[in-house]
């Protein structure tokens, strides 16, 4: 199998899909590999670091995509890169098409099968190669939050873990999950007042457990969430739905107007669609605005603010699907593999996914692979 590897190119985005010791196990199997010139250097890994193990290092994206089977890089693909892929290829990436139906089309059209990391699913439900990222996203929520919230950032000047005889900084989190524990122990580590809103009691009353109670666990409904947002110093929203679904808005801009000037909205789910009204997407290089003199954070891209970390733990859990995929060929690897084949978005120019096919008014056609 020919796999290609593709340079980021969304604003500041510096991580990359595949490392030099995943090149050289693909290569002993038997594979090649493609790289686009200069995917490795934001996280370390130079040109002549993939050419000593073995990887063909080629200049431009749309030559790597001409040489490889299985195209992969992290985020989302630019209507550049679909447009210059061919019916049948393998896109393997971040994909949240159920935020951008435009794109979803755009593929459908190309006849790609998509797979996206944020869909593969275990029998459980849990979501294996977003785990990692959730972690790491949650715990810059709460380190970012706590930097706009200093007075010369524009903030209201509170110090999340305050001092002696000065009350401690309030931190909000709605979702439980990955992402929304990763920030529970973030902000309980900077000495915050937590509190945590979900709809799965399960969730909570593991959390309140992990923390002797020093938390605030709350049912995640209407009346709870307005009194939360609105004493918050920050609030993280970690919110996902199954199936590739569009996030839900939870936070109305009404809540977000009763909040202190100065506090912060950090939205993880922002790629999703988001689960705060105020909330668009925004960048590294201009990553805030200010709305209802709330700072909102929405950028889609979080982890990729610390590529070295994140690189190294998202190509450990996506490297064996990857791996997979080559080894067996596509159509056996899915039949073989339900966790890989629930991550396929469109194959072929069909939809798979429940929550694209909701967003595109269309019927999911299952498992078309297994015809």
């Amino acid at each position: 199998m020919r796999v290609g590897v593709l340079r980021e190119t969304r604003d500041r985005e510096l991580r990359v899909a595949l490392l030099p010791a995943g090149v050289r196990m693909l290569l002993a199997s038997g594979h090649e590999v493609f790289v686009e010139s200069g995917a490795g250097d934001g996280s370390g890994y130079s040109d002549d670091l993939y050419e000593s193990v073995g990887a063909i290092v080629l200049k431009s994206a749309r030559e790597v995509i001409d040489s490889a089977e299985v195209v992969t890089k992290v985020k989302e693909p630019t209507a550049d890169e679909v447009d210059a892929m061919r019916p049948g290829q393998v896109l393997f990436d971040f994909l949240h098409l159920a935020a951008d139906p435009d794109m979803a089309r755009r593929i459908l059209d190309r006849g790609i099968v998509a797979i996206g990391y944020e869909s593969v699913q275990l029998e459980d439900g849990s979501l294996p190669l977003l785990v990692p990222m959730s972690e790491v996203a949650g715990r810059l929520a709460v380190q970012i939050g706590a930097h706009y919230l200093q007075a010369d950032q524009g903030g209201s000047g509170v110090l999340l873990g305050g001092v002696p005889g000065v009350p401690r900084g309030r931190v909000a989190v709605i979702g439980a999950g990955t992402v929304g524990t990763a920030a529970v122990r973030m902000a309980m580590g900077l000495g915050a007042e937590v509190s945590v809103l979900d709809i799965d009691q399960r969730r909570l009353s593991h959390l309140y457990d992990i923390y002797h109670g020093g938390i605030g666990t709350l049912y995640s409904n209407m009346v709870n969430l307005e009194q939360s947002v609105r004493e918050a110093d920050i609030v993280v929203g970690a919110v996902l739905l199954p199936g590739g679904a569009r996030a839900p808005q939870l936070v109305d801009r009404s809540a977000v107007e009763s909040m202190r000037r100065g506090s912060v909205i950090i939205d993880v789910a922002v790629d999703q669609g988001g689960c705060v009204e105020t909330i668009r997407p925004t960048s590294h290089s201009s990553p805030i605005y200010i709305e209802a003199g709330v700072t909102h954070y929405g950028v889609p891209n979080m982890p990729g603010a610390v590529p070295r970390t994140s690189t190294t733990a998202l190509t450990s859990a996506t490297f064996p699907y990857l791996h997979e995929i080559c080894e067996r060929g596509l159509d056996v690897a899915l039949r073989a593999n339900p966790t890989l084949a629930r991550g396929v978005n469109c194959y072929r120019g069909e939809v798979t996914l429940s929550g694209v096919a909701d967003v595109l008014g269309v019927a999911p056609t299952p498992t078309p692979w297994a015809r």
